[in-house]
């Protein structure tokens, strides 16, 4: 009980100080007056206590006030910081893409899968290994073969000048006839020149006689359908020939014509000679579509292409002794499927584009070729650990095994040594693939899973004859289309893909054969304008 309700009590006891003090006992005075004094000590006490709780209570509030200024600030401060990491996340990003954005110009032909046209002039210089600088001179060395032209038969030969001296260089005496006669027929040095003779259009002229029968009936001969068109075919062979062997534009065509030959045409009929050197070759192109799938191996590639704007694509699938061309729509496996049917029983070599994987389930090969400049970009563009040690091994491996490859090629080992040395290495790719199939590196991750899963698809190679480790050989093919693409842009009709594709094919197929082009379309162009058989491509038993 505290002194302020003991004193409502006693003043509500109804017993007054007065009544108390008319006690005579000393004591109860006493007891009174220490009672009053302890009162007075306890309502100072009260006092102050009250001030100090509502000291507390001010202070309570500024604390409270304070908390509320604190929890605004922390929850601003908490907004901005929230704000600065969604800053420093887009940055992040941003600095992620920029620096896909420069590895992606930092790669080209030598350390990715992008084609050797698409590197252009601002490509960096290739980096070739380091090798000790020789001290030969530039040039033949001393004992080396020259090469020159060889001298032709004199049987070939379309005139001869016989050079002979008149007199000694050293006496000047005057030699015989005899002697120049002599000096003829023993240790003649034959030098020959070969010019280029003045080249003039041979036209022939067709002259059709109107004769007017007794009956009113009017007669003449028809015009041959082989020289209806006015020129001839070696004329539009050469055209053709011109076009997609030279690749040359359509106006160097007509001047080239025009300047050298002597040949005045209109630059519509360079198109329209290119179109019936396509349809001369309709019967021996479908000849090579039909033997692609009776091929044992081939090699396939495609790029791109354009019609009148639109998107194509241009394949080309080659075989040991013949290519073939096609403009298609698009680039997926249809386009396989269409001409090496549902299923193709022979070897595909191919990169690892998915129409490929999606088509083909047999025996395939992939480039070593692509993977190499895939293993030189992870070294040189990966920013990891894995990227070092896994491209270091992989490298090692690749060197391994094409040095076998070429001791095979070398005809140091046979293909049983071959499959015998490669086994190990087959187990080492396997293994590096297995190992880093969970790396946090994106590339090293999909060429460690290509390891893992596809592992006889990079070793065909080895157990199968005819199969190349690279697929260089459908590169160089369609480099020349690629050529001709950067100059022609591409075609503007059906016809014009049609004709593309066809004459393409002729043309590689006659290099791989080690057939004259041009002669070729001559007589390609001469037999359909006569209606006989025009030659195959395929090559003929002897």
């Amino acid at each position: 009980m505290n002194v302020s309700k003991a004193h409502r009590r006693w003043q509500n006891s109804g017993r007054s100080v007065a009544w108390l003090l008319a006690w005579p006992h000393p004591r109860i005075l006493l007891l009174l007056r220490d009672l009053f004094v302890e009162y007075d000590r306890l309502q100072k006490v009260h006092d102050q206590l009250r001030r100090q709780h509502e000291n507390v209570g001010q202070d309570q509030d500024r604390l409270r006030k304070e908390q509320s200024e604190d929890k605004r600030r922390i929850a601003e401060l908490e907004k901005k910081l929230a704000e600065r990491d969604e800053e420093i996340r887009e940055k992040e990003e941003r600095i992620a893409d920029l620096e896909h954005q420069l590895a992606g110009r930092k790669k080209d032909s030598t350390n990715s899968s992008k084609p050797p046209s698409s590197d252009g002039p601002a490509a960096g210089k290739r980096t070739h290994p380091q090798r000790p600088k020789s001290k030969r001179k530039p040039g033949g060395q001393p004992g080396h073969p020259g090469r020159c032209r060889s001298l032709v038969p004199v049987e070939q030969v379309k005139r001869v000048i016989p050079m002979v001296p008149d007199s000694c260089k050293g006496c000047h005496r005057r030699f015989t006839e005899k002697e120049k006669r002599a000096a003829l027929e023993n240790k003649v040095h034959r030098h020959q020149v070969t010019e280029m003779p003045e080249i003039e259009p041979e036209i022939t002229e067709y002259q059709f006689g109107l004769i007017t029968c007794g009956c009113g009936e009017s007669n003449r001969v028809p015009i041959p359908p082989e020289i209806r068109s006015g020129s001839g075919p070696r004329l539009v062979a050469f055209v053709s020939y011109l076009t997609v062997f030279c690749r040359m534009p359509r106006r160097k065509v007509e001047k080239l014509l025009e300047s050298a030959l002597g040949i005045s045409i209109a630059l519509g009929s360079t198109q329209k000679y290119v179109e019936e050197t396509s349809q001369s070759l309709q019967a021996p192109c479908q000849e090579l579509e039909q033997q692609l799938r009776n091929e044992p191996v081939l090699n396939g590639d495609e790029t791109g292409w354009r019609k009148d704007g639109e998107k194509r694509w241009l394949w080309v699938l080659v075989a040991r002794l013949f290519a073939f061309f096609v403009v298609a729509r698009s680039r997926s496996s249809k386009v396989l499927e269409q001409l090496l049917g549902p299923a193709f029983a022979g070897i595909l070599c191919s990169d690892r584009f998915s129409a490929y994987i999606k088509y083909h389930k047999g025996v395939a090969q992939f480039c070593w070729a692509h993977l190499k400049r895939d293993f030189l970009g992870i070294e040189q563009l990966g920013k990891t650990t894995d990227a070092d040690h896994f491209a270091r091994d992989a490298l090692a491996l690749h060197a391994r095994l094409f040095r076998l490859w070429h001791r095979y090629r070398g005809d140091a080992i046979d293909r049983g040594q071959l499959i015998d040395k490669a086994m190990p290495i087959e187990k080492k790719l396997l293994a590096l693939g297995e190992r880093y199939l969970d790396s946090e590196d994106a590339a090293v991750r999909a060429l460690a899973a290509l390891f893992f899963n596809h592992t006889e698809r990079l070793f065909a190679f080895v157990y199968h004859h005819g199969v190349e480790p690279t697929n260089n050989i459908s590169e160089r093919t369609v480099r020349t289309a690629v050529q001709w693409r950067k100059i022609c842009f591409g075609n503007r009709s059906e016809a014009g893909e049609v004709a593309t594709a066809r004459l393409l094919t002729a043309a590689a197929t006659c290099s791989i054969q080690k057939r004259n082009l041009l002669h070729y379309l001559t007589e390609a162009v001469r037999c359909h304008r006569k209606g006989l058989p025009v030659p195959s491509l395929l090559p003929q038993p002897a």
